[in-house]
């Protein structure tokens, strides 16, 4: 493994030159030299360096369906509820190599895209007649497999999902391939801990779907059984769910989960589109991650994240993909930062102050947001961290006659060409001018399954 040295890199405490950055054995940073000659051996790459963000929120099988949601009903109103309907159709015929050849492209897409980790929300755990697979973790060695194959860190989050509604309504035909109970919900956490407890690229959480979809006992059974990781939960991300759990508790969803569960850095909660103020006063101090998912939130109709007043409050996020309708943190970012325009009349909403730059408090906080979401020790060049990189390519004519903050706005504000050159995972080149070395063959496969799958 060699050492970097990158033209130019955005350190903690700000941009420097001829960055230097010495490599441990397991690919993290031992050490950092600025204004240093490229020294023999040493890997150069010309561009701008930036730490990599984490993906916190992603569906892998839904990058089978993306785009195919567009077309309108048959009278009603659509929403995310009509959506939901087509999405659990969409994914009767899938086995599990099929998934794992989708899960592989997107991985793929994930990393030339710039995020450098991926917080996989998975739920689809059983065989298409709903019965459990002879190894109950089947679905989710392929979710590990594709991510090792394409060199992408996965955070796995099983998904316990146990009820179609509140108050432990039974769950639909269409959920059967996501439902456990309690017992059968802990074997699959244990055969993942047996499998990848040690692993470097993989951290292990879990998932309870949603206040409506894991009643209040199995729900506080399960946070306690797993008292390290992070827990990761849908909730308020519709208005109709925000009805639902009033009517069903007499509390919003947000107002009841804070009422029950001491939220800390652990947790990352979903979405949480619609929130009082109070509740987001009482989340940014939390210390858990809000998971934003601007492109998705706003493909399904959600709403706009309260995201200026929780941001000035000090709470912290980072974005996810989502149903991956768009793999790009820079559509992500520049949605956040739109949305609070749209809704404020301002500019530069989320700059955090005079004279900042905007790109640059939404990358920062991404990249802590999402490292602390996804349990890995990233999302800052610094010594003791991963070495989970993104260059820039600072020749490319959108970031032409710009330097430090300059390059990040240009990155999420001056256009749709993808200026990620080269991407570094644990100190391993994984994409090199902006090619992923199995991206062909990836795509081969893909190409196929998704040809039998919607055929």
């Amino acid at each position: 493994m060699s050492n970097l040295f990158f033209g130019s890199a955005l350190l903690p405490q700000g941009w420097a030159d001829d960055v230097l950055v010495r490599l441990d054995g397991r690919g993290r940073i031992a050490g950092i030299e600025t204004n240093a000659p490229c020294p023999p051996g040493a890997e150069r790459f010309d561009g701008a360096a930036v730490a990599g963000i984490a993906n916190l929120h992603s569906h892998a099988h839904q990058r089978a369906i993306a785009g195919m949601g567009e077309s309108s009903g048959d009278g009603a109103a659509d929403s995310f509820w009509s959506w939901r309907d087509v999405m659990y159709r969409a994914l009767d015929r899938m086995e599990p190599e099929d998934f794992e050849a989708v899960a592989a492209q997107l991985y793929v897409e994930t990393l030339k895209a710039g995020f450098t980790a991926v917080a996989e929300f998975h739920y689809l755990h059983h065989d298409r007649d709903g019965h459990p697979y002879a190894d109950p973790a089947e679905m989710s060695h392929r979710a590990v497999t594709a991510a090792r194959a394409v060199g992408l860190p996965i955070t796995l989050l099983p998904v316990l999902y146990n009820a179609s509604g509140f108050g432990g309504t039974p769950p639909t035909a269409g959920q059967r391939r996501f439902v456990h109970d309690g017992n059968g919900f802990a074997r699959l956490t244990e055969r993942l801990r047996a499998a990848y407890g040690n692993d470097d690229d993989v951290r292990l959480g879990i998932a309870p779907h949603s206040l409506r979809a894991v009643p209040e006992t199995l729900l506080a059974e399960t946070v306690a059984a797993h008292p390290d990781g992070p827990i990761h939960i849908h909730i308020a991300e519709q208005r109709k769910e925000v009805e639902d759990s009033l009517a069903f508790s007499g509390r919003r969803p947000v107002e009841w989960l804070l009422e029950r569960h001491a939220l800390d850095g652990r947790w990352c909660l979903i979405h949480a589109t619609h929130m009082t103020e109070a509740e987001v006063a009482a989340v940014a101090a939390s210390g858990a991650v809000a998971g934003l998912c601007p492109t998705t939130e706003a493909n399904l109709g959600d709403g706009f994240f309260a995201a200026e007043s929780y941001m000035a409050q000090g709470g912290r996020w980072g974005i996810g993909s989502d149903s991956h309708i768009s793999v790009s943190p820079v559509e992500d970012l520049r949605w956040l930062e739109y949305g609070a325009r749209l809704t404020s009349g301002r500019r530069t909403v989320l700059a955090g102050g005079p004279r900042r730059s905007t790109a640059r408090r939404l990358v920062e906080d991404a990249q802590a947001g999402g490292a602390q979401a996804c349990g890995f020790e990233a999302g800052r060049i610094a010594p003791g961290l991963r070495a989970d990189l993104v260059v820039l390519d600072t020749r490319h004519p959108l970031l032409a006659a710009r330097s430090g903050d300059a390059w990040l706005d240009g990155w999420i504000f001056a256009g749709n060409a993808n200026l990620v050159r080269d991407v570094i995972v644990a100190g391993r080149v994984v994409v090199r001018d902006r090619r992923h070395p199995q991206e062909n063959a990836i795509a081969e496969r893909f190409t196929h399954t998704i040809g039998r799958l919607l055929g």
